[in-house]
């Protein structure tokens, strides 16, 4: 079959494929990238725990952080043209490949080199080990990428937003148990045993991939056609084409910045209020709510429109953390993160689902690597500011200074109230960010055009008649 499609597409070649099919096509590959998920995540956290439990050096995890932040930045614009340019599945192939590589490097360095290089903080054989591992957990990163636009791939336009709830919720079951496996993990054998684990897991994922077929149209590039091209100013100017898009990634930047804050005084606050051990067990139980609200979102869906859905959960989440520190109590910390972890994947689910409505199916992976580079980095890079900024301005406001004597009669004194003040600044702000969102002519305009706007379809291979002949798509 051929046929003309946007963006100089022809040359189109089907295979056999069904609704039936393509759900069980879909849950093969989420299924799939659940377990990469899991490996290359627990791989980075075992990594930051190692490095510190070796050297003692918190500017060492610090620079672990930075190392993700900076190459997780550099990497999704080139890796959303690799998934414009290629097939889904080969690409997902590749980065586990990759990854497996690098993890069978990572290996050999580790075992060659003894454990005394490991224990000094300026040790090349340690940053060439760490970068090895963590080259390894950023190619993974391409696999969000592709698992976006194979929800558009294989999902109808009625249902991805059942679709992304339950990618929500492999995400929501991954960051669960990561933690718990590389802590198990490091402490039964180091590196050794998460490496060894990751090198096993890699290769079943590839196996279990190798035998998926993911129906997708082979596309041939028309003479001149220049829309795989992968440079920063020709996504930025795709994304600027649709009225209100950039404003969305804008808006989810900010919203990250601020939740940063969060990400990097949770633990201290939390840690204040209870012990270690029933701070990790209550966190893990708290958790559940990105898996309980994934669910919801499969079951449930988004609503007509998934633009106000998502500036609906922003309210609900900003409102939540203006005031669940407004006392020292674990009760109201605990509601507070419950609600908060729960409504996360409504906003997660709701851009993604604008995204494949309004973006061009062929450019997709571009849009959603360029939304991954911007808006991942926000929160580390809040994260590295904010603790210097809470450890010598508002803990000491709140302790000795100003704010204990204005605030502390009503909202407490003490170091944690000073982490307190600012997990009510970043929700009150958040608040007015929203509001203002809600108002803007760029929410009104990104909403009139996914409710108006044509269905992005999918080059999916067409079905074939019993004979063989393919069926043409209507």
């Amino acid at each position: 079959m051929s046929s003309a499609a946007p963006g100089g597409l022809i040359g189109m070649t089907a295979t056999s494929s069904s609704p039936a099919a393509h759900r069980r096509t879909f849950h093969h590959a989420l299924a799939n990238t659940l377990v990469a998920s899991v490996v290359n995540a627990t791989v980075w956290f075992a990594v930051t725990f190692w490095v510190y439990l070796e050297t003692r050096s918190v500017f060492a995890t610090g620079v672990v952080a930075g190392m993700f932040l900076g190459l997780t930045a550099l990497s999704g614009v080139w890796f959303g043209g690799l998934v414009d340019r290629y097939r889904k599945r080969n690409v997902m192939l590749g980065s586990s490949a990759v990854s497996l590589v690098l993890y069978g490097a990572s290996l050999v360095v580790y075992l060659a080199a003894g454990p005394e290089p490991f224990r000094d903080p300026a040790s090349p054989v340690l940053w060439g080990l760490v970068l090895l591992l963590m080259s390894g957990v950023i190619v993974g990163n391409i696999r969000g990428i592709a698992m976006s636009t194979v929800v558009t791939l294989l999902v109808p336009e009625s249902g991805r937003d059942r679709a992304n709830g339950m990618v929500g919720t492999t995400t929501g079951v991954s960051f669960l148990v990561t933690s718990v496996i590389s802590g198990l993990l490091i402490g039964l054998s180091g590196m050794l045993s998460v490496i060894l684990v990751a090198l096993a897991l890699t290769a079943a994922v590839i196996v279990h991939l190798t035998a998926l077929s993911i129906p997708e149209v082979r596309a041939v590039r028309t003479a001149g056609d220049d829309s795989h091209r992968t440079d920063l100013r020709g996504t930025i100017a795709l994304v600027a084409a649709v009225p209100g898009l950039l404003a969305l990634i804008a808006f989810s930047t900010i919203n990250n910045f601020l939740g940063g804050i969060l990400m990097a005084l949770a633990d201290p606050y939390g840690l204040s209020l209870v012990s270690v051990e029933v701070w990790g067990l209550l966190f893990g139980v708290l958790s559940t709510g990105f898996i309980i609200g994934g669910l919801l979102i499969s079951k449930r869906g988004l609503g007509s429109n998934p633009v106000r859905t998502l500036l609906l959960a922003n309210l609900v989440l900003w409102s939540v953390c203006s005031v669940f520190a407004l006392r020292s109590s674990i009760v109201l910390l605990a509601v507070g993160f419950f609600i908060y972890l729960c409504v996360v994947p409504y906003a997660e689910a709701s851009e993604q689902t604008v995204l494949q409505k309004v973006v061009p199916f062929e450019r997709q992976g571009r849009v959603f690597g360029f939304a991954q580079s911007v808006e991942q980095a926000a929160s580390p890079l809040t994260a590295f500011l904010i603790s210097p900024i809470a450890q010598f301005v508002f803990v000491p406001f709140m302790t000795t200074g100003a704010g204990a004597e204005v605030l502390g009669p009503w909202f407490g004194t003490g170091p944690e109230r000073g982490l307190a003040l600012l997990f009510t600044i970043a929700g009150i702000l958040g608040l007015i960010l929203t509001l203002v969102a809600f108002a803007s002519r760029h929410y009104r305009r990104l909403s009139r055009r996914y409710l108006e706007g044509a269905e992005q379809a999918a080059p999916v291979e067409p079905a074939a008649e019993p004979g063989g002949r393919e069926l043409a798509a209507a």
